[in-house]
């Protein structure tokens, strides 16, 4: 609040009473800088359309004004809520028909820039955290493993169907009070996403991709779809929770959880449709009530925001704040139509309805297509067709090796003992150094130096063990010994120069203060 009428220059005026389910006192809008009025309940849709909250020039609401509602609303005035214009075209006919600019909340594009002005996501977040607890509130059992004197009982099975973000929200919210959890999505790129939040991903043996435009999943074939029920079917024999987050925007909600599913359930299990305010995802899910078939309980409240409203308005007042940054202001305030955030959510201006604005190739399509235009270098080793037909490469490597085996054949037959068993250890080491550096990412150089620095330690030891044997024993300083004492010389600095370099690494990741 404070940002939009300090930063912003808007001046603010709220209704009564409006932040109190919330827990935000009128007083606490007032301390922020906003001007608190009466709601019109008591006077009529023109006088409220002459003063009050109604009368801004940007109103903002959470839902969609009623047809009575935009009675209130007048000309010129920009309206900034969710509108889901897919399902609620008499009610654009009429804003248009009034003049009344509308900014769908829900049609801001998923794009990166935008993501502070994500209502969906941000409400999506919230949910899927609190679709797992009213199905823990619902479930009579525990969703933590439990070992006590009377025995003990395995973790609650909870299923989320459609990882998207209020998919993740569910599954981490699950793992969190201890449940084992699965999840299935027709976008294959959701499995790293669920893996990471300690979900099980499941998957089809199906060559078919859900992915759609905007991060959602597109409508899939008849012989996908069948191959997904049969496997809900599998799992519901397993499951006790099921949690269902499936939206395809502008169309009703899939079908994913039919009555066969739900019988598959064992009495006691609860099944919890996010969607059932567009149809749900399950067939026996009804708005607002908790059904119960079969002993199995299917929730499926629609208002699971509200019932974290503290956490939603914050969130939900933030992304209006970001929205209303984008559009400039008060002191600028422009609808730039060039604007891909403002055109993407515009959805009527200047008394013309708008189409929606046309999708953006995605990256990899672009890249997919420039691919085949870039020639390959003329000096390109050419690709190795079979893996059982050697590469030049191969063959030399095999000719090399011969060789050295022939080599070493020929120094021990005719060379002396003792030096076929000091080439022996120095060819050793040679191929186990290379392989342990070679073998280690570049970005785990430096700390290697300590594995080096121990290494070094043992050269030293056998360097100062060779001097002393040739000093004591002829009397003088053979090669071995000055070849010993070469090798004390370069094992010193590399030890005193490996722990000067970790010492130097180790202070770049140290806070300002030494710690």
């Amino acid at each position: 609040m404070k940002r939009l009428t300090e930063k912003l220059g808007f001046e603010v005026v709220v209704e009564r009473g409006a932040g109190v389910a919330a827990g935000f006192s009128d007083a606490e809008y007032e301390a922020a800088g906003a001007s608190v009025v009466d709601p019109p309940s008591d006077r009529s849709y023109r006088e409220a359309s002459e003063a009050g909250a109604w009368a801004a020039d940007v109103l903002v609401k959470v839902n969609p004004p009623t047809l009575e509602e935009a009675d209130r609303i007048g000309a010129g005035t920009t309206l900034v809520s969710l509108v889901f214009p897919a399902m609620n075209e008499p009610l654009l006919e009429k804003l248009r028909e009034k003049g009344v600019t509308v900014l769908a909340l829900d049609m801001v594009p998923r794009i990166s820039r935008a993501q502070s002005m994500d209502v969906l996501s941000s409400m999506a977040n919230i949910a899927g955290y609190r679709a797992v607890l009213e199905a823990a509130q619902v479930f009579q059992g525990f969703f933590a493993p439990q070992t006590t004197a009377a025995g003990s009982l395995p973790p609650a099975r909870v299923l989320v169907i459609g990882a998207g973000v209020a998919g993740l929200a569910a599954i981490a919210a699950a793992r969190g009070l201890g449940a084992e959890v699965r999840a299935f999505d027709t976008r294959p790129a959701t499995r790293e996403q669920v893996e990471s939040l300690g979900g099980k991903f499941l998957m089809l043996d199906f060559e078919e991709s859900g992915e759609g435009g905007g991060g959602y999943a597109k409508v899939m074939s008849k012989e996908f779809i069948e191959a997904e029920m049969a496997l809900f079917r599998a799992q519901a024999a397993e499951v006790d929770v099921i949690v269902t987050t499936a939206l395809i925007p502008g169309k009703k909600a899939p079908l994913l959880v039919p009555k066969d599913v739900v019988e598959a359930l064992r009495p006691g299990s609860v099944v919890v449709d996010l969607a059932a305010s567009q149809g749900g995802n399950c067939e026996l899910s009804q708005p607002d009530v908790v059904v119960e078939h079969q002993g199995v309980k299917i929730v499926g409240y629609t208002d699971l925001t509200s019932r974290m409203a503290t956490s939603a308005s914050r969130f939900f007042s933030a992304n209006v704040t970001n929205f209303l940054s984008e559009c400039g202001g008060s002191t600028s305030w422009d609808l730039d139509m060039d604007n891909e955030v403002i055109r993407g959510a515009c959805v009527v201006h200047d008394g013309e309805r708008l189409p929606p604005p046309e999708a953006k190739p995605m990256p990899e399509a672009r890249v997919a297509e420039k691919r085949p235009s870039v020639a390959p270098p003329s000096d390109a080793k050419p690709a190795q067709d079979h893996i059982m037909s050697p590469t030049r490469g191969a063959w030399g490597t095999t000719a090399g090796g011969l060789v050295l085996v022939l080599a070493l054949f020929v120094l021990g037959r005719f060379a002396p003992s003792d030096f076929l068993q000091h080439l022996t250890v120095f060819v050793l080491a040679c191929f186990v150094g290379w392989q342990v550096v070679w073998s280690v990412t570049p970005a785990l150089h430096t700390p290697l130096m300590s594995v080096t620095n121990a290494i070094s330690g043992i050269i030293i030891v056998g360097g100062m063990l060779q001097v002393g044997s040739g000093a004591l024993e002829a009397g003088r300083l053979d090669w071995a010994s000055i070849l010993g004492a070469v090798a004390i010389f370069v094992a010193a600095i590399n030890i005193s120069g490996g722990f000067l370099v970790t010492q130097r690494m180790l202070r770049m990741f140290r806070k300002g203060d030494g710690r």
